[in-house]
């Protein structure tokens, strides 16, 4: 077992890598955050909801650069938070009765997705888009889509941005240039009432939760920078990489299939 000041820096370092890659690719850091909490033995409730305190604290910092360039669907944004948030509280209480194979199971098939999502993203989602006229049919699945990825939000610790920013981009039609500033309002909003239901219940080691918060705080700022001069294809190759890889394991251990 590593001692605390070695768990700590390590932790910070994950923060930092989960924040410069997010920053970069557009990925929530809670999905580089949870696995690391859970490989050094933290219990799934506790992982999730550490996690989601980095995660809030940088959907803050995010949203307010944001709205200083005036990217945000105010409308849009609270809209889809208001069906979020319900889902978010309901995440974090449903977390106490998921199993810790369960919970790796199901991890796993998240992970395997946001793979999906980060190496196919740019071909799928950043074509030219048109917005879409709103009509009951597709508002009801864009708010759909919010209530549950407020549950996978909290339930799981990360960012509900591979929901929202693909239901805004494939459902009503937003550029991605309006969209992922959007999610972040959503984002941050449904993060605030994962993180006090969650607290509220007892579920956070708030030690940790700071230590990755400053770690992808800082992470933030250098992957913005970064972006400009990296090539986004290969990062994302080997991002998908690593998550399938994280994926596999963490399904197998779900099924009780490691040896």
């Amino acid at each position: 077992m590593l001692d605390n000041i070695t768990t700590l820096s390590f932790l910070l370092v994950v923060g930092l890598g989960a924040g410069t890659l997010g920053s970069m690719l557009g990925v929530g850091g809670g999905i580089i955050m949870v696995p690391a909490l859970t490989f050094l033995n933290v219990p799934p409730t506790q992982a999730a909801s550490t996690s989601l305190i980095a995660v809030m604290s940088t959907s803050v910092s995010s949203t307010i650069e944001y709205s200083r360039q005036k990217r945000i669907n105010y409308g849009l944004g609270l809209e889809m938070a208001a069906c979020a948030i319900p889902g978010g509280i309901f995440g974090a209480v449903l977390s106490e009765y998921l199993l810790e194979d369960t919970f790796k199971l199901f991890f796993g098939i998240l992970l395997i997705l946001t793979g999906l999502y980060v190496l196919y993203k740019n071909s799928v989602f950043l074509k030219d888009r048109h917005v879409k006229r709103r009509s009951l049919p597709l508002k009801v699945a864009v708010f759909a889509a919010s209530f549950g990825a407020g549950i996978i939000s909290s339930l799981f610790g990360v960012g509900g941005g591979i929901i929202f920013v693909p239901a805004m981009l494939l459902l009503l039609g937003l550029t991605m240039h309006r969209a992922a500033p959007t999610s972040q309002l959503t984002l941050m909003m449904t993060a605030i009432a994962g993180v006090f239901t969650h607290s509220a219940l007892g579920h956070p080691d708030y030690l940790q939760a700071v230590v990755l918060s400053a770690g992808s705080f800082v992470g933030a700022q250098i992957g913005a920078r970064l972006s400009r001069i990296t090539n986004d294809t290969i990062l994302q190759r080997l991002l998908a990489a690593v998550l399938m890889t994280v994926a596999i394991i963490f399904i197998l251990d779900g099924l009780n299939l490691r040896y």
